[in-house]
């Protein structure tokens, strides 16, 4: 579990639902033990181990107990854990329960169709922010919200209008889309520009407007991965990538984002489900991809050298 993943654990906790929380190795130990939720109003939550249930994907067989026994699953891990936590989710969830992705990036809802049914899965994709320390605590850094939707646009089944409402008892703002392809690229677009970037840079969103140089690298990137989604068939209407990318990076100055923790804590980043989704779909549509290629050779690079003496 993630640090967005800590954000739902949190405020899903101030809900009447039952909660199974799915982590593993040490984070798992130190959940079991409670959850400190830092808020970005400023104040702190101590939501205490007893009132979830920790499930250590790493210690073994799924306890008996827990098989089929929850209506949704939110999977908002790594994208490199994405195979293994669609096969819990098969596992925990009820034969009518849904199971929905947030995690950056593409490719994950249909990870999850090929394990439980298309009918089952929905996708989703969250402005929520958050960082977590050392000490396993999670710190909100901007509150957001979550849109969820079918692949196919079709209504939301009784199942999901409770998810939705589960989400809304939790203050995580939900908002259903008839049109999540479009919801999930603009995320992307997004993340392809900040993302790698500051990573590489090894600076905060806020220095992108701060350096132009900087600032150009993040703003082509973005717009070679705008070109792939409307060749892609992905409605973006009139989307101004300037505006929107300026806009992103003035409120979220402050963030270090999610790829500049990986590299700093010699963790694999999410690089091959961002950039490398927008390189390998452009090759596929024939449209050049050079500033999405070279970012993705550089934290690839940045990775390989990290398992050098």
């Amino acid at each position: 579990m993630g640090s967005v993943g800590g954000v739902l654990l949190g405020c899903l906790s101030d809900t009447d639902s039952e909660i199974v929380c799915v982590s593993r190795g040490s984070t798992a130990e130190s959940l079991e033990a409670g959850l400190t939720l830092h808020t970005p109003e400023g104040t702190v939550e101590m939501i205490p181990g007893e009132r979830y249930v920790v499930l250590d994907s790493e210690s073994g067989p799924l306890p008996e107990t827990l098989f089929g026994s929850c209506d949704a699953a939110i999977i908002t891990g790594k994208a490199d854990s994405t195979e293994a936590l669609s096969s819990v989710a098969e596992d925990l969830l009820s034969s009518e329960g849904v199971a929905m992705s947030i995690q950056n990036g593409l490719g994950h809802a249909e990870i999850l169709s090929r394990r439980i049914g298309a009918h089952r899965v929905v996708g989703g994709s969250t402005t929520h922010s958050a960082w977590r320390d050392g000490d396993g605590a999670v710190h909100w850094t901007g509150r957001g919200s979550i849109g969820l939707g079918r692949n196919d646009g079709s209504d939301p089944r009784q199942v999901t209008s409770d998810l939705i409402d589960t989400l809304g008892d939790a203050c995580l703002n939900p908002k259903w889309s008839s049109d999540i392809r479009s919801v999930i690229w603009g995320k992307l677009l997004i993340n392809v520009a900040i993302n790698p970037v500051c990573a590489i840079a090894g600076v905060r969103n806020g220095a992108l407007i701060e350096v132009p140089e900087l600032w150009a690298q993040s703003l082509e990137a973005m717009r070679e991965a705008e070109a792939v989604a409307r060749a892609s068939g992905v409605d973006l209407g009139s989307l101004d990538t300037e505006s929107y990318l300026r806009k992103v990076v003035e409120y979220t100055a402050e963030n270090r984002v999610s790829m500049l923790q990986d590299l700093m804590a010699g963790r694999k980043t999410e690089i091959e489900v961002l950039c490398g989704a927008v390189v390998a779909k452009g090759e596929d549509l024939g449209i050049p991809t050079p500033r999405n290629e070279i970012l993705l050779a550089l934290v690839r690079g940045i990775e390989m050298s990290q398992h050098f003496d």
